[in-house]
């Protein structure tokens, strides 16, 4: 009974540990070939935060997924959205370093805020949708030290009207 346990769990280990081996043969070909500079870097990455709902969200970013060659030299950028419901403001933060201010886009439309920048090699994209209610003309936007920010004001959602008939 213990030897198919002990059989089991090596079996889902190396299953696991697949992709990470994977993924070190590709950069060790990679630096073998000089292929590196060609693609690189690599990065991949994920954040756990708490949503407003209480539950965890998992969000993750990089050019590349365990187990996959990168698919564009366009890099995903880190985003977090926070909501201060005391200063009635929903911030999106995003991480872009090696870019200048000139070089970063932000557009607004439909919920949806695409982020785009390029400066020299470094490129990043990403789409964040909103799904609280803001105001997209307060959009403020700032960038400094790799940080992009962006503000909006949170629309007061409406109160239903209509009136409550009381049942004799």
């Amino acid at each position: 009974m213990t030897m198919f346990f002990d059989d089991e769990f090596d079996r889902l280990f190396k299953r696991m540990s697949r992709s990470f081996m994977n993924l070190d043969d590709v950069f060790n070909e990679a630096k073998e070939t000089g292929d590196i500079q060609q693609y690189g870097p690599f990065y991949y990455g994920y954040a756990m935060t708490i949503g407003p709902d209480g539950k965890p969200v998992v969000k993750e970013y990089g050019n590349v997924k365990p187990g996959l060659l990168p698919t564009s030299d366009t890099r995903e950028p880190l985003v977090d959205i926070l909501v201060d419901e005391k200063e009635k403001v929903l911030k999106l933060v995003a991480e872009m370093p090696g870019v200048e201010k000139k070089d970063v886009k932000v557009v607004v439309e439909n919920k949806a805020v695409h982020i785009d920048a390029e400066h020299g090699e470094k490129k990043y994209h990403a789409k964040v949708s909103i799904t609280q209610k803001v105001d997209e003309n307060s959009a403020k936007a700032s960038y400094k030290n790799g940080i992009l920010e962006l503000r909006f004001n949170l629309v007061e959602q409406e109160k239903p009207k209509g009136k409550t008939v009381e049942v004799e």
